[in-house]
């Protein structure tokens, strides 16, 4: 069987997890060459990580980026966030399109699996949309951002700097030229509005940015209606930004300094809540916050963004829907109900399962960091000891977050190793991934006589 043959009849998982893979492989090898570098040799872990921290769009970096790479190697890292933001497959599947070459089944339906929770005959259309959606974003997002460094850079540099920042705030890559990330910025009403607005757009998914168009093209003529997936990831979104924001706020109010504003305040909490769900940027030090604070990180990075977006974690749909189990169950009903729609048992079952397997797996990398970490230590480098930092490590490395209490580029050769699983595991999905292990075929497997056991 011929490799052409073996594409074609791969599963849409497999093809996924492949185009990354290669991408990663590639960035890899760019990042290696002397040219990437300043007058320095990148060691072979440390380029795996870079090109998979990119292709991934987590931002976890273990070299400052600004000043470790040269214009080429920056670059090689921009493009890899824009095509792991978009998928690979996206980007091949469109470059068939364009030369006119046909598109095989399976392809299709890698697209469906990226981009839509239904079979759908547009998917084209879709593909289509969110290429030119994205573009757009990211344009409109650079030239907001020159305005700013404008006033500090000059022309070219200003331009440079606000397109990389651009691409890898809507990407939610986290990746930044400077070394303090945001942090000299954090009362910058221009800069703030901008990344945050990039980060939300970036991060709400395709399906529902295309669903809104959709609505807000035809609503004139008839009467629309919004799918039961964008209402949920706009509430649960508009939720977790306010929620997340207030509660940062309460938590580091002491901490603040006191001679900061009350719209300086706001800004800090709102970017920081929204960044920590899945971009990876910030505007204060991540390891002076209050364990409280930390917590709350921990939490928005775990559920991460929505589904078919640049973002990661387990993704704002499958918190709602635990959300609405847990009360159908309160309330003993058997079907779980949103607005005013019956959720299909098979969906609620993958939530539930997703949720599980994913802590189990973070649970998995975090005992193998602690194994690798320095021996006879008791404390890291923050409050909380290595178990704090490494678990907020391994948190945002599956939900492609890319903040850090400043352990990364300490970790050893064998803690990278699985941070770089993690990461890959939490871009493709850890779905995808147990589709690949197990298959994807269903069985009712062996029925024996029941019995029950207590619980609780």
């Amino acid at each position: 069987m011929t490799l052409h043959n073996r594409i074609l009849k791969a599963h849409p998982a497999t093809l996924v997890l492949a185009s990354f893979l290669l991408a990663i492989t590639f960035g890899t090898v760019l990042l290696m060459l002397p040219i990437a570098t300043y007058n320095r040799a990148t060691s072979f872990i440390n380029a795996l990580f870079t090109a998979t921290s990119a292709v991934c769009v987590t931002g976890l970096i273990v070299v400052d980026t600004g000043s470790y790479f040269t214009g080429f190697g920056q670059s090689v890292i921009l493009i890899l966030i824009q095509l792991g933001g978009l998928g690979v497959m996206t980007f091949s599947v469109a470059l068939f399109r364009l030369i006119g070459r046909n598109i095989s089944f399976r392809q299709r339906l890698a697209m469906q699996d990226l981009f839509s929770h239904t079979p759908r005959e547009d998917i084209f259309n879709l593909l289509k949309s969110t290429i030119l959606f994205t573009l757009s974003a990211e344009i409109i997002g650079a030239l907001l951002l020159s305005f700013h460094w404008s006033r500090e850079l000059s022309f070219s540099a200003a331009l440079y700097t606000a397109v990389f920042h651009s691409i890898s705030a809507f990407c939610n890559a986290g990746f930044s030229l400077f070394s303090d990330s945001m942090m000299q910025y954090s009362d910058d009403l221009l800069l703030n509005g901008t990344m945050c607005a990039l980060i939300v757009v970036g991060g709400i998914g395709f399906p529902v940015l295309y669903d809104l168009q959709s609505w807000l093209r035809t609503r004139r003529r008839q009467r629309g209606r919004l799918s039961v997936q964008t209402k949920t990831v706009l509430v649960t979104t508009f939720l977790l930004i306010a929620g997340g924001a207030l509660m940062f706020a309460f938590f580091e109010y002491d901490s603040m300094p006191p001679a900061a504003s009350f719209s300086h305040r706001v800004l800090v909490s709102m970017f920081q809540s929204i960044t920590s769900r899945t971009a990876g940027f910030n505007t204060v030090d991540i390891a002076s916050l209050s364990e409280a604070a930390l917590a709350l990180i921990i939490f928005l990075m775990f559920f991460g963004a929505s589904p078919g977006s640049c973002g990661g974690g387990v993704k704002t749909t499958t918190l709602a829907l635990i959300a609405a189990f847990t009360v159908s169950r309160i309330r003993r009903r058997l079907r779980v109900n949103m607005f005013k729609k019956s959720i299909p048992s098979e969906a609620v079952n993958r939530s539930i399962s997703l949720l599980l397997v994913s802590i189990g797996v973070i649970g998995l990398v975090l005992f193998m960091l602690l194994v690798g970490a320095p021996s006879g230590a008791s404390k890291g480098p923050s409050q909380g000891g290595f178990f704090l930092a490494y678990l907020f490590e391994t948190v945002s490395a599956f939900g492609t977050v890319g903040l850090s209490m400043g352990v990364t580029a300490d970790l050893s050769v064998w803690s990278k190793s699985w941070i770089i699983l993690m990461m890959i595991v939490g871009r493709v999905g850890v779905l995808t991934f147990s589709y690949i292990i197990v298959g994807t075929g269903v069985t009712n497997g062996i029925e024996y006589s029941e019995e029950s056991i207590m619980i609780g």
